[in-house]
């Protein structure tokens, strides 16, 4: 197959690569006992459980505030800000504990992210303004903007710290670990995030609303105060120990000539957080919420053998193959939704709609769910990597905060609603295969990619003048008491003789 030549050939590449470099640049890690290696990379990725779960959540949330407060939620900015603003929170978190996890540590950020995450997410469920409907939203909205921060610390302290610790599993699986302990584990938050309202909803009989969205708010604390308590056990990757640049002056300047193109390459999320709202409009406002949710609950559920089953492709034919492969199918589908919509939109067969929207959103799990943080953690150097993907994510998350207001204005002129449903597929569809075309752009993901990249950083450095002993340097460390390199290569030389 072509797609499997061409990623054996760049993977050789990157092994050449490594190997010719020095071994005083890049000392190899020790590998550890698979219990013992596998640990940090659950405890730095299962964190965006709580992403998911928080972020799917509220669309069940929404809906229960529509059902309770009627025309007076509906009409007010709350109904579009509730959903949206986390996504706003998010963008603040990853970039400021992008760099916070760069220059301070991985570790302690992730444990700050995650307290801000758990005291707002309380706080979000008891939310109250003396009894003022209009007021009570207006706090919701704050709380979650602040969840929403605590969300974003877990993208580049977790996400960068897993990517950095499964370079110390064996080779041929690394990026399938990855991808389970950090997007699978947003899709089993989404299914959480689904089913815990329906389970509230059936237990409080479908009528006590404030008790449904409130409980479904509070439950996500749960998650990551038992992650906190794992995860102060946690110690700095071997990674960044080695390669960061937390006591050095970053050459910004160099790194963005390097990196910047690479930058521009990024994801917005689908329209997943409306799949609520869309079967909510199939069954107009009579249906029971138990209907709404389960009907939900179901659909995320095909989140899961999309990711499951995609995490080995991406160690097969390449994340970037994989991510192509995803979207391409993921359009076919969608342009197929869009033709059949007037069929699907009618009660008596949303089972079938959830079949095949399901199918819709499990594709888009094996190519850019999948693949899009691996390769966006996984194509910088050490010294930066929580910089470059707080801003690589924060562009996905942009995206994603501007489309739940452009989402809602892609409609028919008619008024149809059947047309503009349509109209949300063929527009989602089309961006499917605009990304696919971009996604040929990004850079080769193999076993060795962490190692070699920081390696070809190196080199870039040294070639243009900057001391690259400064990377790795400890505190009260200080370049002028480090041995001059042409002493090091005497000693290596020395040795070897």
């Amino acid at each position: 197959m072509f797609w499997g030549k061409r990623e054996k050939k760049e993977e050789q590449h990157q092994q050449q690569v490594v190997s010719e470099t020095p071994t005083d640049a890049i000392p190899p890690i020790l590998r550890k006992p698979f219990l013992q290696a596998i640990w940090p990379v659950l405890a730095c990725g299962a964190g965006l459980f709580s992403d998911g779960y928080v972020n799917n959540v509220i669309g069940s949330v929404n809906t229960a505030l529509g059902y309770e407060y009627g025309d007076i939620y509906t009409n007010s900015n709350a109904a579009s800000v509730v959903p949206a603003i986390a996504f706003a929170g998010t963008v603040v978190g990853q970039l400021a504990f992008g760099y916070l996890s760069d220059k301070w540590s991985r570790k302690d950020s992730l444990l700050i992210s995650t307290i801000i995450l758990i005291v707002f997410t309380a706080l979000a469920a008891g939310s109250y303004y003396h009894g003022d409907p209009v007021g009570m939203f207006n706090i919701l909205t704050a709380w979650r903007f602040f969840v929403g921060i605590g969300i974003g610390g877990e993208y580049p302290a977790g996400s960068v710290s897993c990517a950095e610790s499964t370079g110390e599993l064996k080779g041929g699986t690394r990026n399938a670990w990855f991808i389970l302990f950090t997007n699978s584990m947003i899709d089993w938050g989404f299914v959480f995030g689904a089913f815990v309202p329906y389970v509230i909803a059936a237990a409080a009989h479908n009528i006590y609303y404030s008790t449904i969205w409130r409980t479904s708010l509070g439950i996500g604390v749960v998650f990551p105060l038992v992650l906190f308590i794992l995860r102060l056990k946690l110690k700095e990757p071997e990674e960044f120990s080695r390669n960061s640049m937390k006591h050095a002056k970053t050459p910004y300047s160099l790194v963005l000539r390097y990196y910047g193109f690479r930058l521009l390459i990024f994801s917005a999320y689908s329209f997943s957080i409306y799949s609520t709202a869309i079967l909510s409009n199939i069954y107009g406002d009579s249906g029971p919420l138990t209907t709404v949710f389960g009907w939900n609950t179901v659909i995320n559920l095909f989140y899961i053998p999309g990711t499951m089953l995609g995490a080995p492709i991406s160690d097969r034919i390449g994340p970037r193959y994989t991510l192509v492969l995803g979207q391409i199918l993921q359009a076919i589908v969608g342009f197929i939704m869009a033709g059949c919509y007037a069929r699907l939109s009618h009660p008596s067969v949303v089972g079938a709609f959830a079949v095949v929207y399901g199918i819709f959103l499990s594709l888009g799990e094996m190519g850019p769910g999948n693949n899009i943080g691996l390769l966006a953690a996984k194509t910088c150097a050490t010294g930066v990597r929580g910089q470059y993907y707080g801003i690589a994510a924060a562009f996905g998350k942009i995206g994603a905060f501007v489309g739940t207001y452009v989402f809602k204005h892609i409609a028919s002129p008619d008024g149809d609603t059947v047309k503009s449903a349509q109209y949300k597929f063929y527009v989602s569809s089309s961006l499917c295969i605009f990304a696919a075309a971009l996604a040929m752009l990004l850079p080769h993901i193999g076993q060795d990619t962490i190692t070699a990249e920081d390696a070809k950083f190196r080199a870039y450095l040294e070639s243009k003048g900057w001391d690259t002993r400064q990377l790795g340097l400890r505190k009260a460390e200080s370049i002028e008491s480090l041995p001059d390199e042409s002493e090091d290569n005497a000693v290596v030389a020395e040795s070897k003789a």
